[in-house]
This record gives structure tokens, C-alpha cells and sequence, in this order.
């Protein structure tokens, strides 16, 4: 069968969806592949897809769209999982706004149901110029390739949160921002977390040379089963480009079901570690983080930024009890950027 698609999520951009698919009613039911839905519902809030450039557009009760099925674990967010079997008919959900396709287990009370996707089938991709027979499209197609080994790396600035929504994403962009005025070559990725195009957007925005994310590695949601050398891969991509340095975000928190842990207890991304920047909500999770940094992964808290730092009661907390300097991201933006620059390069310019 032949459809026209309304909207095309961002998840799918490796595998380079076109307007007019051909589609499969023989559908695997795995993480990656891409499916043709149609949207069912109405909402006024989370009611909007993020399309393959980046913008964010309304979906509507009847859309057809190309999205791809993956699982969410989101604190604040939906969870939901890739069903065992997936047929044509069969009702799922719409996770994220990159159009993360599965059958949501937990809602959000603040975002309410999600909007629902009937599955019109699986979409066929022709890779071979003339070939008639399409095979089943994937987000794996041309993805960075994973690797078991980091090879030489340009200094790296991590970005960890407390939780998502804790500034890690600002932080990253005005990090780069200054690095890049500065004239330092800056590679930027985001390692971890569930698939959305604009984080990485905005780093290149703000001067970034490239920005990957998972989403280029073939995952849709990553897991502690994936995450290092899904990491190691991406660094290693980045690091073709001649950075002088890159600022890496952990997404989600360094609690959290995405595989961030699993970084940070490996040695090898660690060993090229030349500053720990981690945002926090509060003044308990900023405490929290420094101690599990220092406890569990033996690691050192260099900078707190994030809402915990959005007013001096905050800051003095932090440097007064838990020892270690805060600098918030949106009002002193140059204090942070040099924190960081005087940390990795020692304050000389590029």
C-alpha cells in the first residue's frame, strides 16, 4: 500500500523517510524500525512532533505520520515499551515529541494521556537505486557505528544533571558558546537519554562544529546495555572533525534508566575527562550528586550550575556546605565559560 505522510518525526532522520512510502503490513515488532500511524485524539499540551529539520509542528486527529517504535522511561515524561507483536490496526502511543512510537505503561499527570498512533504499517525502504523490493526501513541505516574502544580524544567536558529539566542542555550551549568565541574548535554530543533533534540543534546553534546525539548511533532510548559504546562511537566520530575539545551532555539524571552510570564507571571515557559540570534542581539533589560523584564513581564535582544556582541562597549553600563551586548558567554565563576554559586549557586561547 501507498500513503502521503502528513509529518515526519526527527527519530527517523537516519533513515531518510520520503513524503510517499510504500508500506509492509508485515511489521517487526524491534526498536528502530519505522512505522506509517495514524494519529488519533486531540490534546492541548505535548500535542506537537518534531519534524526532521528541527521545527515543532501541531499534530491533528487523523494525521499520518512516519515515527519509529522505542521505549520511554521518563521521570517526567511517559513510559511505555515496544509490544511483543505489532500489527496493522493495533493501537500505541506516541512517547516523545521526536515521534517514539510504543505502548505508553505510565502516564505523566501533568501531560495527561498520550496522543494515540493506529499502525498503518511498516515502511519500506529501497536502498539500491533501481531495486523493487524494499526492505523494512530502520533507524540503524547509516548510523555512527558503536565501538568497544575510545581512541584518542580531544579533552571532554561532561555535563550531568540531577534529573531531566535540570539545565543540562543550557549549560552545554553556553559553554560552547564562550569556547567557540574564543576560537576553540568545540564537538558537542549528547550521549544518553530518549530521541529528540533539538538538543543537538542548539549546541551546533551556538557554535558547536557538529553535534551528534544517540539518535545517529541507530537508538532510539538508550539503556545501560548500550550507552558506552554507543559513547565511545559518537567521541570517536567527533573526534575525526579536529576538536580542540568537546562538551558532552549526559542526558536524563546520573540516577536515571538511560545508561548514564554505566559512563561514568567506565574508565576509558572518564580517563579523557578534563571537567565535571553538574546541574542540579535543589540544594538536596546538588548535595546528592557531589556525593554519589565522590562515593560511588570516584569521581570529582568540579562546577554546580542548574536551578539550584538561581539565587545566592543556592550558591552559598552549595560552596558553604557542599564544598564545591556554583556558577549558574543563565546569569553568569562568561564566569562558567571561563571556569570551564581555565579547567581544560588553562586559560590559554586557541
Amino acid at each position: 500500500m501507498k500513503v502521503t505522510l502528513d509529518k515526519i518525526a526527527s527519530t527517523t532522520r537516519n533513515a531518510r523517510i520520503p513524503r510517499e512510502v510504500l508500506l509492509s503490513d508485515e511489521i517487526q515488532a524491534k526498536e528502530g524500525m519505522v512505522l506509517a500511524v495514524r494519529v488519533h485524539g486531540k490534546k492541548t499540551v505535548y500535542n506537537t512532533l518534531e519534524d526532521i529539520h528541527g521545527r515543532m509542528i501541531d499534530l491533528n486527529d487523523g494525521d499520518i505520520i512516519a515515527g519509529v517504535l522505542g521505549t520511554r522511561r521518563a521521570l517526567r515524561g511517559y513510559a511505555g515499551h515496544v509490544p511483543e507483536s505489532v500489527k496493522v490496526g493495533d493501537k500505541l502511543d506516541i512517547l516523545n515529541l521526536g515521534g517514539v512510537i510504543g505502548r505508553c505503561t505510565s502516564v505523566n499527570l501533568e501531560i495527561g494521556k498520550p496522543l494515540q498512533a493506529e499502525v498503518l504499517g511498516q515502511i519500506l525502504s529501497f536502498p539500491h537505486l533501481g531495486e523493487r523490493l524494499g526492505v523494512p526501513a530502520s533507524i540503524r541505516t547509516g548510523a555512527v557505528a558503536w565501538s568497544d574502544k575510545l581512541e584518542k580524544s580531544a579533552p571532554i567536558i561532561y555535563v550531568a544533571g540531577t534529573c531531566m529539566n535540570a539545565g543540562k542542555t543550557f549549560a552545554c550551549g553556553e559553554i560552547i558558546r564562550y569556547l567557540a568565541r574564543k576560537g576553540y574548535r568545540v564537538g558537542a554530543a549528547k550521549l544518553t537519554g530518549v530521541s529528540l533533534l533539538r538538543d543537538t540543534m542548539s549546541m551546533v546553534d551556538r557554535g558547536a562544529i557538529k553535534g551528534l546525539s544517540f539518535t545517529d548511533a541507530g537508538v532510539v532510548s538508550t539503556t545501560g546495555a548500550v550507552s558506552v559504546p554507543v559513547a565511545k562511537g559518537l567521541i570517536n566520530a567527533l573526534n575525526k572533525e579536529e576538536p580542540d575539545c568537546l562538551v558532552i551532555e549526559l542526558g536524563d539524571g546520573i540516577m536515571g534508566e538511560y545508561g548514564v552510570q554505566e559512563i561514568l564507571k567506565d574508565t576509558e571515557l572518564m580517563r579523557a575527562a578534563k571537567a565535571h559540570v553538574m546541574c542540579a534542581n535543589d540544594p538536596v539533589s546538588a548535595w546528592g550528586a557531589v556525593e554519589l560523584f565522590t562515593n560511588r564513581f570516584k569521581l570529582k564535582v568540579d562546577v554546580l550550575s542548574g536551578p539550584a544556582t538561581d539565587n545566592a541562597v543556592g550558591k552559598e549553600f552549595i560552596e558553604g556546605q557542599v564544598g564545591v563551586k556554583a556558577i549558574n548558567a543563565r546569569i553568569e554565563h562568561e564566569a562558567l565559560g571561563q571556569f570551564v576554559e581555565q579547567a581544560v586549557f588553562g586559560g590559554v586561547p586557541a
